[in-house]
């Protein structure tokens, strides 16, 4: 099957639809409402969508990879948001090394994780 894919968004839900809807804009994301349970999250040419939906199961087994140009920049980015004293449930785990990259892990409100890497080599 050949076609030229344009982008790839996924849909992750909210224990607090406010809260998180919040915390993505913190994060820096563009928020465009799409209806009063769902909005789209951008940041340049990358998306997701975000719903006002839970499901404790799948919130726990949601983990998302965003790669990053600099993930020391980007950590000390995150630490200046002050994330864990602004929102209730938030981790930061700090830059692990690896032998393909860097990473470093934010749980949002909801519990999702959050991976914010940078590749050693494009993968």
């Amino acid at each position: 099957m050949e076609y030229k894919a344009k982008s790839i968004r996924p849909f992750i839900g909210a224990k607090d639809f406010d809260i998180s809807r919040s915390f993505y804009r913190d994060l820096g994301f563009q928020e465009t409402i799409l209806s009063p349970d769902m909005s789209v999250f951008k940041t340049g040419e990358t998306a997701f969508y975000l719903q006002n939906a839970y499901v404790q199961d799948w919130i726990d087994n949601t983990m998302i990879f965003l790669e990053v140009d600099d993930v020391a920049r980007y950590w000390t980015e995150l630490l200046a948001l002050n994330l864990t004293a602004k929102y209730k449930g938030v981790k930061l785990t700090p830059i692990k090394v690896y032998d393909w990259g860097r990473e470093c892990f934010v749980h949002d409100p909801s519990g999702i994780l959050w991976h914010f890497g940078e590749f050693f080599l494009s993968t």
